[in-house]
């Protein structure tokens, strides 16, 4: 009998074969080089509208994709049941102490700011000002990210240590800010396959300062459309955008929903993907699409203790393209889960704890593997009744002993499953391999004329 670790020695003997090598994936040196992207792109103060958005996205177009297109939707403009909010411009932002101490200051973290905080210059006791500040009394030396889109308010965030630490006295608060009639953008890439069939990768460029919860997502994501635009043969079309998260997906939607429900087969939102900590996955709202199976098999093969979450737990854009009606089939791989680690939404979330090359270039190999697999899936056929003489085809051991070579027996495995009705991951399964290393067994094969693919 061959078990599991026989099939897995046998596959990879096959894999190591030149003619059958697979496409290369992400390395240390491509985590490197995300990283080092990662940190040109930090310090741009990202919102949901405004010039941050744009820098972000010239960025990642002048270094990875030059073909892609930025979209402009004006303030005002109505997307389903919202409407695109104003755009928002800071100038500058920071308080001074009774002693003209600047703290606070958004031009030294823009975590600083309350996201979208209305311009202000005015005067205010220690006890008035402390109802505009928000810290987190549980991480007191963090700075946590907190926004108030879309109602009027102002505000800074410090850590709670030196929010406890400030004396009674008079302070300034200068907030010159604007909120104007502009627009919304988003950036779109599509890379054309053989078919009009669609995989769509979803990513947001809508946080500031932070490594997991915002640059991983669109640094991978860039990374991965380079790589797919490299691919010698792409069997389907990739549709990559790079939104604010909610508002930007849901103006996406309202645009082109209908072309993506006719064409999407499979998705993704990339984020949080640049830790070394776990993988995690989130499904789809109905949790049996095309894209929840390859995630779990390549993420189960990848890390068995990886975290799975309910859909319940959902928190990113698959809540607005898995909405009812909606119905797209996108699912999350993640590293560590949004919500899930103690850095997230807060200035911890950082470069140098969090996010590392490491951490990266896992997050991208994942992704590579699950298109991979997405463009390899198929229902494999054998072509001959009974099992095929592989002897003469140089499969085979032509000298007996006491049973079959573990790469043979492979090979047999295969074909006894590949009856039309099992996909190539049900056969990997079966077989107790990642189906990656079917690629080359399963290639072969139909070199010979033995599967029909």
């Amino acid at each position: 009998m061959h078990t599991a670790a026989d099939h897995a020695t046998a596959a990879a003997a096959v894999a190591a074969n030149p003619a059958t090598a697979a496409t290369p994936l992400a390395t240390l040196q491509d985590g490197q080089a995300m990283h080092a992207l990662a940190r040109r792109l930090w310090p741009i103060p990202r919102s949901i509208t405004g010039d941050g958005v744009r820098a972000t996205l010239a960025v990642l177009r002048e270094t990875c994709m030059p073909g892609l297109q930025v979209h402009e939707i004006p303030s005002g403009t109505a997307v389903f049941d919202w409407n695109i909010p104003r755009e928002w411009r800071v100038r500058e932002a920071y308080i001074l102490t009774p002693d003209g101490q600047r703290i606070c200051d958004h031009a030294v973290n823009n975590l600083h700011l309350l996201g979208y905080s209305v311009p202000v210059r005015t005067t205010l006791s220690r006890a008035a000002l402390d109802a505009h500040l928000h810290s987190l009394p549980d991480q007191p030396d963090a700075i946590p990210f907190v926004t108030s889109y879309y109602k009027e308010r102002w505000g800074f965030c410090l850590r709670h240590d030196q929010r406890e630490a400030l004396p009674d006295g008079d302070y300034q608060v200068v907030i010159d800010t604007e909120l104007f009639d502009g627009s919304l953008s988003y950036g779109e890439l599509l890379i054309p396959g053989e078919t009009t069939q669609e995989v769509l990768l979803s990513t947001y460029v809508c946080h500031p300062s932070m490594a997991n919860n915002e640059l991983s997502g669109p640094v991978v994501t860039s990374f991965l459309a380079a790589w797919l635009a490299a691919l010698p043969r792409r069997r389907y079309s990739y549709r990559i955008v790079f939104l604010p998260e909610t508002i930007g997906s849901i103006a996406y939607l309202s645009r082109h929903m209908e072309s993506l429900r006719r064409n999407v087969v499979a998705g993704y939102i990339v984020n949080c993907i640049g830790d070394d900590r776990a993988y995690s996955f989130l499904p789809s709202r109905r949790g049996d699409t095309l894209s929840d199976t390859v995630a779990r098999h390549v993420l189960q093969a990848t890390d068995p203790a990886y975290k799975s979450y309910s859909w319940l737990l959902r928190g990113s854009d698959e809540r607005q393209y898995c909405a009812p009606g909606v119905d797209l089939p996108i699912a999350s791989i993640m590293r560590s889960k949004y919500a899930e680690y103690p850095e997230y939404h807060t200035s911890l979330d950082d470069l140098e704890r969090v996010v590392t090359p490491a951490g990266l270039a896992g997050g991208l190999r994942v992704f590579q593997r699950t298109l991979m697999a997405i463009e390899r899936q198929c229902r494999p056929r054998v072509t001959v009744l009974c099992e095929p003489q592989l002897g003469k085809r140089g499969l085979y051991p032509t000298l007996s002993g006491r049973g079959p070579g573990q790469a043979a027996q492979l090979y047999l495995d295969v074909l006894s499953y590949a009856d039309g009705g099992h996909t190539l991951i049900e056969i990997a399964e079966l077989c107790g391999v990642p189906v990656w290393e079917l690629y080359p067994l399963v290639d072969r094969l139909a070199e010979h004329g033995l599967l029909a693919l």
